[in-house]
């Protein structure tokens, strides 16, 4: 599944390097460890993987494949028993400037009857398990579309109102929260955030899609997000294909965002999702860092 057309490549661009560890200390030791990993970003348009280590402590063998939606994918098993588990990504990628032309800030969603575009889309107009087409969210989202005629405009009504009218508030919500729940809280983290944005894009035919990775915060920028993972949306604009707006912090995701991997909703992202048998205590701890390079 293509994202869209790839730009001209150019020497010009942002160069990131992110370092991601994940540490699980179990309260006794544990064993028959399951995982699976979104932690390495295949080449997107306008960004171009540089280099990418995974590393796991207790060493295994890692399975290293694509799945549906063509993220790259780590699978490991530890049988072992283990009282600590160590999960470690290290990064590098290209990053060009976002460049939307003016064809494709004005198409209108007419553009989705092309059925070589319908086939890219399809699965981003449905209901996936955190995000679900509510009357409620859908009464929203007409009111936030109404009175303007392109997609880019529509999207971007929506991402500017989830901003104003939502508080980013860690602690409020958690992974399995529902796009109904937040969307009645009004308040949540970017997970929450970007699943109500999926809902209202959908919800009036307008194709969007999880997108998690992570946000460099520059000197001058003050944007939230980038001390963990993060997450946005992706908008399918005819011409230019997937586009990200960031409703966590107004803004359209350009070179300072490293995309990981996308899907219908978090749960076909999830950066690091396992099981194991063992004790039920468990600590985690997420380190993140985003340098400039």
């Amino acid at each position: 599944m293509n994202d869209f057309l790839e730009p001209v490549q150019s020497t010009v661009g942002m160069r990131l390097a992110v370092f991601h560890k994940t540490t699980f200390n179990y309260g006794s030791p544990v064993t028959e460890s399951v995982n699976t990993l979104h932690l390495e970003p295949r080449t997107f348009p306008y960004q171009k993987t540089l280099g990418a280590i995974i590393r796991i402590i207790p060493a295994t063998r890692v399975r290293r494949f694509t799945d549906l939606f063509q993220n790259i994918t780590h699978h490991f098993e530890l049988q072992g028993s283990h009282n600590r588990l160590e999960i470690e990504s290290r990064i590098r990628v290209h990053n060009l400037p976002l460049d939307i032309s003016q064809a494709s800030r004005t198409a209108t969603p007419l553009a989705f009857g092309d059925l070589s575009i319908r086939e890219q889309i399809w699965p981003y107009l449905q209901e996936s398990r955190w995000v679900s087409r509510h009357p409620e969210v859908w009464r929203q989202a007409v009111d936030l579309s109404s009175g303007f005629t392109s997609v880019y405009d529509q999207a971007f009504a929506m991402m500017q109102w989830i901003y104003q009218e939502f508080r980013y508030e860690p602690g409020a919500t958690n992974v399995n929260t529902h796009l109904e729940e937040a969307f009645q809280l009004r308040c949540g983290v970017c997970q929450d955030f970007s699943h109500v944005m999926l809902g209202l894009c959908r919800s009036v035919g307008i194709p969007a899609r999880y997108a998690s990775g992570y946000l460099y915060n520059g000197p001058r920028d003050s944007l939230v997000g980038a001390q963990a993972s993060h997450a946005w949306t992706e908008v399918f604009l005819p011409g230019a294909g997937w586009i990200g707006f960031d409703p966590t912090n107004n803004t359209l995701a350009d070179e300072r965002y490293v995309k990981i991997s996308v899907g219908r909703d978090y749960e076909d992202v999830a950066p690091v999702r396992g099981s194991y048998r063992g004790s039920g205590h468990c600590r985690m701890e997420v380190f993140v860092e985003v340098e400039k390079i």
